[in-house]
């Protein structure tokens, strides 16, 4: 049984029919990657697995249970969260007080410090900023803040919407390196990346969109190697 199964899944915007169709699986442990244009339902099926859109038809399973029809905050008690496109950080509070707003959920103050440990372990930088507050923070530590709080409720899976989106080239490098570390400790990821080159790197597996439609999936070895991604997608 896959950590997380779609099944034929349609998703509309009023009359719009955005997703028609998409069916994908993520194995526990695995960063699987949704390449496609801009406009291609990318960002849709992300909100479509959180909860933040219903789809009309189709299945959407997580961890053996149907979670087609459930809200985004009942999502999210199932242990799926969504670091969203653009960051999404609240710039008034302080780095300190965005991780907390990630364990809201969370009662025990000790595992909250436990996990505060584990996301300043991973991101020493927000240690260093955590009393600065978020909308000061450069657009790498954003991003950082933006996972880091992520992972405070210690999601089974972690959606990732164009990480390296605005970021200069180095911190790019710096971004899909904690992606692969966080992998490594255990995160199973679906990952969303405008930069196809990079996220076929760090993935297993790919899926490739087009116009709301799965059009290809393999490994991510053979994605890179394919023609069609290759011409499309990798500027080859």
């Amino acid at each position: 049984m896959s950590l997380l199964e779609l099944e034929d899944i349609h998703t509309y915007y009023g009359a719009i029919h955005a997703l028609k169709g998409v069916s994908l699986r993520v194995e526990q442990g695995e960063i699987v990657t949704l390449i496609g244009a801009n406009g291609a339902g990318k960002t849709t099926t992300l909100k479509s697995i959180s909860g933040l859109l219903r789809c009309r038809k189709g299945r959407i399973l997580f961890d053996g249970k149907n979670i087609s029809s459930m809200p985004a905050h009942l999502v999210h008690r199932e242990g799926i969260d969504l670091v969203p496109e653009g960051r999404g950080i609240f710039p008034r509070l302080t780095v300190l007080e965005n991780l907390e707003m990630g364990a809201y959920l969370v009662r025990d103050h000790a595992d909250i410090k436990k996990r505060l440990e584990y996301a300043f372990g991973l991101f020493p930088r927000l240690r260093e900023r955590i009393d600065q507050k978020g909308g000061t923070l450069s657009g790498g530590e954003q991003q950082m803040l933006a996972t880091a709080r992520g992972l405070m409720s210690d999601p089974k899976i972690l959606l990732m919407d164009e990480p390296s989106m605005g970021l200069a080239p180095v911190l790019v490098d710096q971004i899909f390196d904690i992606i692969k570390e966080l992998n490594a400790r255990g995160t199973t990821i679906l990952l969303i990346e405008q930069n196809a080159l990079m996220a076929l790197s760090v993935a297993h597996r790919g899926y490739v969109l087009q116009t709301g439609n799965i059009v290809l999936s393999d490994t991510a070895e053979n994605l890179r190697q394919d023609e069609m991604v290759r011409k499309a997608y990798l500027g080859v």
